[in-house]
């Protein structure tokens, strides 16, 4: 397989769309490098890295082990060292406790005033059945997960900050914050409540099952990974897996979907969102446009890009920006999930999205699972780098993504772009017969575009 997917990579291409303005039809393929952090157990990560004002990467590495904590870590690109910065179940305070431990944080990195704000989830799942994952069990002599945390980190002191613990002792699975009026919101797996915490009053407040949850729902109900804050007058904005798009309003308290509008698409494909496996209508990844106040985002199953008014309110679709092998292959991408990692670049109008991209062997595509019940990637594909410039509409597939020794870097949710234009990520890294997760940065694009 190795070697048929260095024979792969020469015949994939990155391009922009035909009759795009300035098109390059140049064939391109990036070499990735991988880093080694020190840390053989880490495991998948799902957002968890940033580019921070100080211009290091910080991120953090996860682990399914029940009495093994997540670490954060920080690149140094001037000078080209990692720093280990810390154990989360200790900055939690849980150290010693006996619990299972936070394993994970699935969430962005926000900063304000000079900290980094995320939260914590569980990593220790038990299987469940059909192949779903349910909190883990705890083995014996452990105690159970005690809940998520809202943590923060300080660049300049190095020091953590526990903010608070979700009393439901739900794991935190995804977390934005409203960076003006200081206050910070997340949803938990896997009841569904949506959280806020305020800085000022160090105040956490549960504010409730989203709309479609109850405990009656089965748990395997997708939740949506990417909250977002309107900045502008503080409201919150997030997904269900039926297709609401919900807002709660910061000067009224209320959580309600919006009227008139949501992500039921025929665009987006069809979706039974009490069957796992998918992330149903949810966007899967968005993020706030400022020159036009609008969100962004990628429908991560179908993957088309799309924006959002929130004043009108309205969707519209603008491009499917999976990469030009998918498209052409008119198949879906190989995570069932869709990919997680698209972000505005620090140009303020290019958007980045790392996305899958079929194998072919002997004219043949590399097929994967029909369907799944859970996240997961149905099949080997490649990594492709694309890039959306938002004023001009130009979509580029800057080719596939390898590593120097021919093999695509795998599993990959995370995104971060430097300062000087590379692009980080978290993923699958091969040595010596194991596999761990790992950093990983491609270099700055040729015309940073």
């Amino acid at each position: 397989m190795k070697h048929c997917l260095i024979v792969v990579c020469l015949l994939l291409c990155g391009c922009a769309r035909p009759g795009a303005p300035n098109a390059s039809t140049a064939p391109r393929k990036l070499t990735a490098r991988a880093f080694n952090s020190g840390f053989p157990l880490a495991h998948d990560s799902y957002n968890g890295v940033t580019c921070a004002s100080d211009g290091k990467i910080y991120y953090v590495l996860c682990t399914e082990k029940p009495d093994v904590g997540a670490q954060m870590y920080a690149y140094d690109p001037s000078a080209g060292r990692i720093a280990h910065l810390g154990d989360l179940t200790e900055a939690c305070g849980e150290k010693g406790s006996g619990a299972i431990c936070q394993g994970k944080s699935h969430v962005n990195f926000i900063e304000a005033n000079g900290k980094l704000y995320f939260a914590t989830h569980i990593g220790y799942y038990t299987p469940g059945s059909g192949g779903r994952d349910v909190m883990g069990v705890p083995p014996p002599g452990m105690k159970p997960y005690p809940g998520g945390h809202f943590l923060s980190y300080d660049m300049r002191t190095g020091k953590f900050e526990n903010l608070a613990i979700n009393p439901n002792r739900d794991g935190i699975i995804s977390m934005t914050m409203d960076t003006r009026r200081g206050r910070l919101y997340g949803l938990t797996w896997p009841t569904g409540h949506l959280l806020r915490f305020d800085l000022a009053k160090k105040e956490l407040r549960d504010v409730g099952p989203i709309p479609g949850q109850s405990p009656e729902r089965p748990v395997y109900r997708a939740i949506c990974r990417a909250p977002i804050v309107d900045p502008e007058d503080g409201s919150l904005y997030f997904t269900t897996v039926d297709g609401l798009i919900v807002r709660y309003s910061y000067d009224r308290g209320v959580l309600e979907p919006i009227p008139g509008e949501d992500m039921k698409k025929d665009y987006f494909g069809s979706y039974d969102p009490d069957q796992p496996g998918h992330m149903g209508y949810n966007w899967r990844q968005v993020v706030w446009y400022s020159p036009g106040r609008m969100i962004y985002g990628v429908h991560g199953n179908s993957g088309y890009l799309f924006r959002f008014d929130p004043r009108v309110p309205r969707i519209e679709v603008l491009d499917r920006i999976t990469s030009l092998p998918s498209q052409r292959s008119g198949m879906y991408d190989q995570f069932s999930f869709g990919y997680l990692g698209f972000t505005l670049g620090p140009d303020g109008h290019t958007l980045y999205y790392l996305t899958g991209g079929p194998i072919y062997v002997n004219g043949k595509r590399l097929a994967g699972k029909a369907t799944t019940a859970k996240g997961e990637a149905k099949g080997l594909e490649n990594l492709h780098l694309v890039t959306y410039d938002v004023p001009a509409s130009k979509y580029t597939d800057h080719g596939p993504v390898f590593y120097e020794d021919g093999q695509p870097p795998t599993y990959v949710n995370t995104i971060a772009v430097g300062k000087d234009g590379a692009v980080y990520a978290i993923a699958r890294v091969f040595e010596g017969g194991r596999m761990r997760g790992d950093l990983i940065r491609i270099p700055p694009l040729l015309g940073n575009n």
